[in-house]
């Protein structure tokens, strides 16, 4: 890596600059990617007195941003107009940038048809924002992908997209950069309240010394704690370890729930008696599959990575074929239940309890809801669902289904209520009570005692 600037260099000089307005509050933030990630980060600058600026493509939400409204469940209506009133915006004039002093990227990483990385967002922001860049301006990733993507992808679309001729800092290079780049994944955790957005450490791997000092000091002013790594690629690397600890784990215990059924014994007991253990285990628990932006895909980005250097990550490819089994198993369990009734799952009248990816959230992404709604069809099942978060289903990448919200009453005219997603909301004794039949794959009805419930 290359000195640290001088304390009389041009770049340091600059770097003094942009700290001291970071310090102050003068600096101008924009975020790029009004979703479950950027707009909380939005608002957490803007709470401490930054001049914000929200990107996104989707009309709808610039819209409603700047009608102090929000999309959110977990974000009500009153935070955003606090802080449009704070001087909050949003637009999707990517000329705007041009304004920004620092402008951070936080938009969807989802996977193709065939489990390869898509990065069109990226590339499309990058494409976006390259033409407005200015000198000494602060470009931030923080989209999960895999090693590399900031360096290997991100800054040469920067470097050749604008017109100045700017470069990013570089650790291999000598020369005055033209703007820093840095990459600090988000950690993002949707229904957890028991820890505030500032309590999470943020990591932060910048592609330069000037870079890295920047990024660290601009996170600091909202994060209690930054995590300083070696570079963006050790970064995105730390990501992807972080959820792919969890995949592999949630597999595990997804495994030996199946094995747990096969000899009678509760798998939820288990765990809870593992994890009184005071030092060494950390509790996972099983459930119809997994959800959600990073988990279900992290795995699948880093082997892809992985095949670039001839190697194969067969552990983590293991858990995640695993995870993605999970739907087709609690499809089979469902139908091995309705024949125990005398009833086929074909014809069957099927309600789904819950198509978010967890309890009480309304982010649909890579539930596994979606999937077993779809193989229920597939095999003949008259299906429906009920969530408080969402009134339609509609299409999506893998799913197919049209699909508008069914009312909680006369649930004993279903054959079967299959519990995927465990909301806080539900009434679970009244379920388990006016039901014919319960398939539990979160453990919702623990204490309730009834022969309706086939726990799975």
């Amino acid at each position: 890596m290359t000195a640290s600037p001088t304390d009389s260099s041009p770049a340091r000089h600059s770097l003094d600059e942009l700290l001291a307005r970071i310090q102050s509050r003068d600096l101008r933030i924009g975020v790029v990617g009004m979703g479950y990630v950027g707009l909380p980060l939005a608002l957490l600058f803007n709470q401490q007195g930054f001049s914000v600026t929200g990107f996104d493509i989707d009309a709808d939400k610039v819209t409603a941003l700047n009608g102090g409204n929000s999309y959110i469940i977990r974000i009500p209506q009153t935070e955003i107009q606090a802080a449009r009133r704070r001087g909050f915006t949003a637009t999707a004039d990517y000329a705007t940038v041009r304004g920004m002093d620092a402008v951070i990227i936080c938009v969807p990483t989802p996977l193709d048809e065939f489990l390869e990385p898509d990065l069109s967002f990226i590339t499309g922001t990058a494409n976006a924002i390259a033409p407005h860049l200015h000198r000494n301006q602060l470009i931030v990733l923080e989209s999960t992908t895999y090693p590399g993507t900031t360096e290997e992808l991100l800054v040469p679309l920067l470097n050749s997209g604008n017109p100045e001729g700017l470069r990013a800092e570089s650790a291999a290079s000598s020369e005055v950069p033209g703007f820093f780049v840095a990459f600090s994944p988000e950690r993002e955790d949707p229904g957890n309240d028991r820890v505030a957005r500032r309590d999470i450490p943020k990591v932060v791997g910048g592609a330069g010394p000037i870079s890295q000092e920047l990024a660290c000091a601009l996170y600091a002013s909202i994060f209690n704690r930054t995590v300083a790594v070696s570079s963006p690629a050790a970064a995105e690397m730390t990501k992807l370890l972080e959820n792919i600890y969890r995949s592999v784990n949630i597999a595990l215990v997804n495994e030996l729930k199946q094995l747990c059924e096969r000899m009678d014994i509760d798998i939820f007991e288990v765990i809870d008696a593992a994890k009184t253990k005071p030092f060494g285990f950390q509790a996972f628990y099983p459930g119809p599959g997994l959800g959600g932006h990073c988990i279900p895909i992290d795995p699948f980005y880093l082997s892809w990575k992985a095949r670039q250097y001839d190697f194969r990550t067969r552990f983590i490819e293991l858990a995640g074929e695993i995870n993605t089994r999970m739907p087709y198993y609690v499809v089979e369990r469902t139908a091995e239940a309705l024949n125990d009734q005398r009833k086929p799952l074909n014809g069957s009248k099927i309600l789904v309890l819950g198509v978010a990816y967890k309890r009480d959230v309304d982010d649909l992404r890579e539930s596994p809801a979606l999937s077993i709604l779809s193989l229920l069809k597939k095999r003949g099942a008259d299906v429906a669902y009920n969530d408080p978060y969402f009134p339609r289903v509609g299409h999506g990448r893998h799913y197919e289904l049209n699909l508008a919200c069914a009312s909680l009453d006369g649930l004993s005219g279903y054959d079967c209520v299959l519990i995927v997603t465990d909301h806080s909301s539900y009434d679970y004794p009244r379920i388990v009570r006016e039901a014919q039949l319960v398939v539990d794959t979160r453990n919702a009805t623990r204490g309730i005692d009834s022969p309706k419930i086939v726990r799975s």
